[in-house]
């Protein structure tokens, strides 16, 4: 285990962004976390070396169980993507399962001396909060794979992201209003971050704009999940919520999963804005964890400044 040390829940982290992604930046792609579908994956990846080098180490298709290889494989994949000086961004190649369990053997340290983006979703989330535990800016969106089967206009969005282009969500629904809020974004996959409750490796949240995003969980689940983030005291220190696609989270007994979260963070005292296209559902649009967000519940829009 290493002697890895993090500031507290309440220490406000300042980001910085990482060098700018252009037009034949290396790439390098990474499966941190479970295996992959090989066809969409290289699909991900032809599309991909369209426009940038791309670079992909020989084990990347291990696989050991529901892992994409022993913990050693991936964290030394992770590791030389992050030593890489050519490279300017590391993707995932999927999500899954994996990346909780690399979490101790990582240091803010090096990720913050790397200064590269972190491009993912879903089980990514954890190294989402490792990269703002250490103050770098990442990229919540689509993976390799997912790219492999996305049509033009979604690429084209990743792309643009990627980039530096990131327009406000518009139209959205306001569950909760109150006063303008700024914050740095940070967030991600509801489950993955109740696994880091109680654990040095939570996202910092004083003056946060906090992101939500869920799939395949019962309402049921979903309420205990925000009342462990609720009891935590997360919601205390956050100045807004954003709430994305809760997707395949089928209700029962005439409870559905907006209902819940209407009823769990309706009466935080901050705004609520949801309807955000993001998460696992089609749309999935890309998201600037670290930058500053700006919630206007008078517009129904969520805006990233300095951009």
């Amino acid at each position: 285990m290493s002697n890895w040390r993090c500031a507290s829940y309440n220490d406000p982290v300042r980001t910085t962004k990482p060098r700018r992604v252009t037009r034949g930046a290396v790439l390098r792609v990474v499966a941190p976390s479970g295996p992959f579908d090989a066809d969409a994956f290289h699909r991900g990846v032809a599309f991909l070396s369209e426009r940038y080098e791309v670079r992909v180490g020989d084990s990347i298709h291990a696989r050991d169980g529901f892992l994409a290889g022993s913990d050693e494989r991936r964290l030394r994949e992770l590791r030389e993507a992050l030593a890489d000086p050519d490279t300017s961004a590391i993707v995932a190649a999927r999500g899954g399962y994996g990346s909780t369990r690399l979490l101790e053997d990582l240091s803010t340290t090096e990720i913050r001396g790397a200064g590269k983006w972190l491009v993912g979703f879903s089980d990514i989330t954890a190294l989402h909060a490792l990269w703002a535990r250490a103050g770098v800016q990442s990229l919540h969106g689509p993976m390799v794979a997912w790219l492999g089967n996305a049509d033009d206009l979604q690429r084209a969005q990743w792309v643009a992201a990627l980039e530096g282009t990131h327009p406000p969500f518009t139209d959205l629904d306001v569950w909760c209003d109150g006063d303008l809020a700024e914050g740095h974004l940070v967030g991600g996959n509801l489950a993955v971050l109740c696994s880091l409750v109680g654990t040095p490796f939570a996202p910092p949240l004083t003056n946060a704009v906090l992101f939500l995003e869920e799939v395949g969980e019962a309402p049921y689940r979903i309420d205990r999940m925000l009342t462990t983030l609720r009891q935590a005291g997360w919601f205390h220190r956050v100045r807004a919520v954003v709430v994305g696609e809760f997707i395949g989270c089928a209700g029962a007994k005439g409870i559905e999963a907006d209902d819940v979260l209407r009823e769990r963070l309706g009466d935080l005292g901050v705004p609520v804005l949801a309807g955000l296209g993001v998460g696992h559902g089609p749309r999935n649009r890309a998201l600037p964890f670290g930058a500053v967000a700006q919630v206007d519940s008078e517009s129904n829009q969520v805006s990233f400044l300095g951009d």
